[in-house]
């Protein structure tokens, strides 16, 4: 009977070590879980602010290209008083090309409606400068090329493509910033 009454002994201390033991690890366990949610969620959120800002500087460096491209910027920054209209041609050919492989990797953060403007506008803005060296004497002087630019842009109905995709990477901007997209 002694054998019994030292084990139920044991048992006294044992059973309520055993159940504190069993409630702290339970504690402990459901703590370090929360703490461990607690840290993703602070990741995720700094990933995601990193995130954004990469994307809004990848529209400002859009939109500085947009704007660089567009012929009231660009070709009184390229023409010289000594070029033809073939060599000014070539200048804002080579000028847009240029700008356009600087800005290749904004492709990443923007999206694909975003980058297809900025390519359709590239492509349009060498199309109408091409299409109006083409009616002019490559050996002419640039200022007729520089002029004829000048007289298409003010007369021009609607929206020029640089206006319009100013327009749609200024909303997807702007709607990243309100959280939207």
């Amino acid at each position: 009977m002694n054998g019994i009454q030292t084990f139920l002994e044991l048992l006294k201390y044992v059973v309520p070590a055993l159940i504190v033991l069993i409630a702290t690890s339970v504690i402990v366990r459901r703590f370090l879980l929360t703490e461990t949610k607690i840290k993703q969620l602070e990741l995720l959120r700094e990933k995601q602010d990193d995130t954004i800002r990469l994307r809004l500087h990848a529209y400002e460096r859009l939109v500085l290209f947009i704007e660089r491209i567009h012929p009231r910027q660009l070709v009184p920054r390229i023409y010289h008083s000594n070029m033809s209209v073939a060599e000014l041609q070539a200048a804002i050919v080579v000028s847009i090309r240029a700008e356009f492989e600087h800005n290749l990797s904004q492709q990443i953060y923007v999206s694909r409606m975003v980058w297809d403007t900025v390519r359709q506008t590239k492509e349009q803005e060498l199309s109408m400068i091409n299409s109006i060296a083409s009616q002019l004497n490559p050996e002419d002087a640039g200022r007729e090329l520089h002029k004829r630019i000048v007289d298409y842009l003010m007369t021009v109905d609607g929206q020029l493509p640089t206006d319009t995709a100013l327009q749609i990477i200024n909303e997807e901007a702007k709607s990243v910033l309100l959280g939207e997209a």
